[in-house]
């Protein structure tokens, strides 16, 4: 298994007062986070590790073994419409989030770490991003000249792309 250098931000916020975030490229242009409350795990598999099943959206790349349990694995990029990973890939970067009893593994293009940032610092992503974006999004935070996209955990997991019925 590969280990990843993961690398902290620092901020002038008291660490109790600020949420803390996992940080991760969607694609080369697109810079977001995900609530660490969500967040279980942040892994590199191999792209063998991932089973591929027949009739699913283009975005579900499949499932994987993850702890003795049973997950699916989710294309995020393509998800929300942006550039879909490098299917030449030999091992992916996988951010395992749980929202109550739901687990999804979400592929990214790569993992770049944690940040900490209150809750008002989060800003309506509405006229700053593709409005396809908007119903995945708590909003965006600007940190450091880089605009972050708050991913909401709940929305992805609930949503109807990723459901065939």
């Amino acid at each position: 298994m590969t280990s990843t250098n993961i690398t902290l931000s620092s901020k002038s916020t008291p660490n109790n007062l600020a949420d803390g975030y996992l940080k991760f490229h969607l694609n080369q242009q697109t810079t977001a986070v995900l609530s660490m409350r969500h967040t279980q795990e942040a892994i590199i598999v191999p792209v063998e590790s991932i089973t591929s099943m027949p009739n699913m959206p283009p975005c579900i790349l499949g499932l994987m073994n993850w702890r003795s349990r049973i997950i699916w694995v989710v294309d995020l990029p393509r998800m929300l419409n942006l550039e879909s990973l490098d299917y030449r890939l030999r091992q992916y970067n996988v951010i395992v989030i749980r929202v109550e009893s739901l687990v999804l593994g979400l592929v990214v293009q790569e993992i770049k770490g944690t940040t900490k940032f209150v809750t008002d610092d989060i800003h309506s992503p509405i006229g700053q991003v593709a409005s396809s974006l908007v119903p995945y999004l708590c909003g965006c935070v600007v940190q450091q000249q880089e605009i972050l996209l708050v991913l909401d955990a709940q929305a992805i997991v609930q949503s109807s792309i990723l459901r065939s019925d």
